[in-house]
């Protein structure tokens, strides 16, 4: 497999379950203590090896773009303040060899429509795709992990955890044959299935690697559940030309698409990271 250097982030979603805080802020902006959701995302990427980041964004979403440029009259503050720590907070969000790249999703037509909008930007190469909304916590960033994984099975690379069985018709769940304890070739892959007939409890969370014929699939790909592109769907043909895998990350998720894990994000990160009790 090619080198992995390019991540896709999909943030142009409207933040519904936030409302009013995401009336005119993205939700992706949400602080967890002190770094909004898609700056914990961006560090992610960043420590795998990522130098493009491609954030597929809608109306709204300037403040992401906002985040990650330059502001010279707060770093002109800062530095007549002479408050250096918070300049060199301002001036690193993101490293100078990293490069942002924003494109437009039209109309909100699904996840798998968001990653095809990526497709001129990402090129002929394997990829990345992180969602914001699931944080993951873990000593190894979990896209390192699954960037590992995927140049060593040659392969597309899921995220995969171990779900409640009332849980799967929250998630798309896979099952296949094991290639080892943390890696599984998959087979199927079904997109929110019911406990009665889902194949597996092994869910897909919000992190992929995907080989670029995934794209060829996307626009083969019929409109699914909620008249939305389903990047399952998508995956689901790429598995009948290429071998996909499911990886068992390493890593405490936190799902920051609902208040609960938001709430239980703040309070952990704060515990561990800042000292707060």
């Amino acid at each position: 497999m090619k080198p992995i250097r390019k991540a896709v982030f999909p943030v142009a979603g409207l933040g519904t379950r936030f409302l009013p805080a995401t009336k005119a802020m993205p939700k992706e902006m949400l602080p967890i203590v002190d770094k909004p959701l898609i700056q914990y995302a961006v560090e992610e990427a960043v420590a795998a090896g990522i130098t493009d980041l491609i954030f597929i964004t809608g109306r709204n979403k300037r403040a992401i773009e906002d985040h990650f440029d330059r502001q010279p009259e707060l770093e002109s503050e800062l530095i007549a303040k002479e408050k250096a720590d918070m300049l060199a907070l301002v001036r690193h969000v993101i490293p100078s060899h990293v490069n942002c790249i924003y494109i437009r999703q039209g109309s909100p037509l699904g996840l798998g429509h968001a990653v095809l909008c990526a497709e001129p930007a990402v090129g002929n190469e394997p990829f990345v795709v992180i969602l914001a909304d699931d944080l993951i916590d873990a000593e190894t960033a979990v896209t390192r992990q699954l960037v590992d994984a995927a140049h060593s099975n040659n392969g597309s690379i899921v995220a995969v955890q171990t779900v409640a069985a009332q849980d799967t018709d929250k998630y798309g769940i896979i099952s296949g044959t094991a290639v080892n304890s943390s890696t599984t070739r998959v087979e199927s892959i079904v997109e929110k299935p019911s406990p009665e007939t889902a194949p597996s409890l092994n869910a897909v969370v919000g992190r992929y690697v995907l080989e670029p014929e995934i794209f060829a699939c996307l626009r083969q790909t019929q409109p699914g559940k909620g008249g939305e592109i389903q990047l399952t769907d998508g995956i689901a043909l790429l598995m009948q030309q290429k071998p996909v895998f499911g990886h068992t990350y390493e890593g405490l998720r936190y799902d920051c698409g609902s208040k609960e894990g938001f709430f239980q994000a703040t309070v952990a990160y704060g515990k561990k990271y800042h000292g707060f009790e």
